[in-house]
């Protein structure tokens, strides 16, 4: 089953870095909102020269949600232990990740900082996000992907969104939470009665992957990423919220990462679909450890001294 959501108990630490968190927190959405205006004023650039027009957007990505992840290593004081593949500085990829809460997000943007493709994130993001100014409004002008969570609706957006990416070279990884939503006890329920349908393994810590996202980009980005990346994303003692996240409730995430070459990927619709499944299998097993033990399966050897293990 997923984990309760995190109940931390509020200690001094916790009531100063809340109050801490306000303030910077607040200071840094104002900021936001102020690069939207910048991002508008960018809007002049586009019609001569698209790359100059994506490389400063590029840039602001960078500098805002940088300003987050520092925020968060060095005031909340998260520390992401990274184990698994090594990944190459600088790919051009296609992420997959289970998505249990929003803190996931701050987890990938953390390693996407260390990779140095923070500004190049794209996401699948809710369609009715792009009135909304702040975050909404500057994954508009990053070239994200709005969904309406209706196939039939996204897949001409969606295969748009891939041609610019390959015509323009315009480097990225791509996010996909492939299990739609984020994981409830409810939802749980509902996704292991439909794999029992199908004759599907059931998962006990992750959705069934809703698949026909993935093949469409695995098939429109294929000739433009170098690999797959899974990633395995574990919390313990509970499930945080963005808020608990960033003042200093959680003190170390767990990310277990694995790379597919591309060349490695079926290339028939039906297999990639299959081969998704397959990988959120892999992960429940994953999860499953995890929770029994503490760790990932050989994290424990590559561990500091200093990190506790459960």
């Amino acid at each position: 089953m997923p984990l309760e959501p995190l109940k931390p108990p509020l200690t001094l630490r916790r009531i100063v870095l809340i109050l801490i968190d306000i303030f910077v927190w607040g200071f840094l959405l104002v900021a936001l909102v102020a690069l939207n205006a910048v991002q508008v004023v960018s809007l002049v650039v586009f019609p001569f020269s698209h790359r100059a027009f994506r490389r400063f957007n590029r840039f602001l990505a960078n500098l805002w949600w940088g300003a987050c992840v520092i925020a968060s290593r060095h005031l909340a004081g998260v520390r992401i232990i990274v184990t698994g593949d090594e990944i190459p500085e600088r790919e051009t990829a296609v992420v997959i990740a289970n998505h249990q809460q929003m803190p996931d997000i701050m987890v990938i943007m953390d390693f996407a900082l260390q990779k140095h493709r923070l500004g190049d994130l794209k996401f699948f993001v809710k369609d009715i996000l792009k009135w909304v100014p702040g975050v909404g409004w500057g994954m508009l002008f990053l070239g994200c992907p709005y969904l309406k969570r209706d196939w039939s609706r996204d897949r001409s957006s969606i295969e748009r969104t891939f041609r610019t990416l390959v015509n323009e070279h315009i480097p990225a990884w791509m996010v996909i939470f492939a299990e739609g939503t984020r994981i409830t006890p409810a939802k749980l329920a509902r996704s292991t009665a439909f794999a029992s349908q199908r004759g599907w393994t059931p998962t006990k810590h992750v959705l069934l992957p809703r698949p026909k996202g993935f093949a469409a980009a695995i098939e429109g980005l294929r000739s433009h990423v170098s690999a797959v990346y899974d990633f395995t994303i574990g919390y313990t003692g509970g499930i945080p919220t963005l808020r608990q996240y960033v003042s200093g409730a959680v003190r170390q995430v767990h990310l277990h990462v694995r790379r597919f070459a591309i060349e490695s990927l079926p290339a028939a619709r039906h297999d990639l679909e299959q081969w998704v499944r397959d990988r959120f299998v892999e992960k429940d097993a994953l999860l499953d450890h995890f929770y029994q033990h503490g760790c990932f399966p050989h994290e424990a050897e590559s561990l500091p001294a200093d990190i506790e293990k459960g």
